[in-house]
């Protein structure tokens, strides 16, 4: 495990490989350890950099404090990507992450050459989705995000997990689970009690028709909801976005089929 100094914040990563630099962030409850199915194949063509964010494994936050943001942490990637040589360097973001990788995107196309989003999370408003709720009120995988954060104030730690997990994935898809994945989403649980606060802005028309770097967005086949509805809304609107569906995959898209993604994402930054 290597760290950067950013932004007064010691930002935890690994790399493996080498070649033109992938910048790799993780989503909700993830860490650096994320992307681990997916790090050798990628590394035999690219320096793979596989970020945790600020609060996240190998930190053990108790929750307590007011710097996780969203802003905050798009801030903290464009700082990192900003020591990293050489650069332009590609950039590949998972749900959360994905949405971070788009705000960087949108900041600082300068540090970009190609972005990847997979299943990039949050919210559409009104003039991409006409069926959005109104401002202020949470989507049905917020309002399901929020209630996991409650039950870990309350304690019940593994029945935030369940509820998180399979509200994205279906029912018994916690359970489903390897025991290496159940840990790395347990070293994490008390970040959603920051997401609680985050402060994360919805996509907007302009903020998609604004994205000029070269967009790979991809998803699994079987995801529902706003996951697999995000990607396939943006890709409409980004242009000469490229897209890549993984058959038989749900949200974590990589570890299920790690093949699969490898091929669609090493096809794209081969461009």
């Amino acid at each position: 495990m290597l760290t950067l100094h950013v932004n007064g914040y010691d930002m935890a990563y690994l790399e493996i490989g080498q070649g033109h630099p992938l910048v790799c962030v993780h989503g909700t409850l993830g860490d650096f350890r994320t992307w681990y199915a997916v790090l050798g194949p990628l590394s035999k063509r690219h320096r793979v950099i596989s970020v945790s964010l600020r609060r996240f494994f190998p930190e053990h936050w108790d929750g307590v404090g007011d710097d996780y943001r969203m802003a905050q942490h798009v801030s903290d990637v464009i700082a990192f990507i900003e020591q990293i040589s050489p650069k332009p360097v590609d950039l590949m973001g998972h749900s959360r992450g994905g949405h971070i990788a788009f705000r960087v995107a949108q900041q600082r196309p300068d540090l970009l050459r190609r972005i990847v989003l997979a299943e990039p999370g949050g919210d559409l408003d009104g003039t991409l989705d006409p069926n959005a709720p109104p401002p202020g009120t949470p989507s049905p995988l917020a309002a399901r995000t929020l209630a996991s954060a409650k039950k870990v104030k309350e304690g019940d730690i593994d029945g935030a997990l369940q509820n998180f997990v399979d509200g994205i994935d279906g029912e018994n898809a916690w359970r489903r689970l390897p025991a290496a994945a159940k840990q790395q989403l347990r070293d994490n649980i008390f970040t959603l009690l920051g997401q609680m606060h985050e402060a994360r802005k919805p996509y907007s028309l302009a903020d998609v028709q604004a994205i000029k770097t070269p967009t790979l967005l991809i998803g699994g086949a079987e995801t529902t909801g706003s996951l697999a509805n995000n990607w396939r809304v943006m890709a409409k609107h980004i242009a000469g976005a490229k897209t890549a569906e993984i058959a038989g995959a749900h949200h974590w898209m990589f570890e299920q089929d790690p093949a699969g993604f490898c091929r669609a994402v090493t096809a794209f930054l081969a461009g």
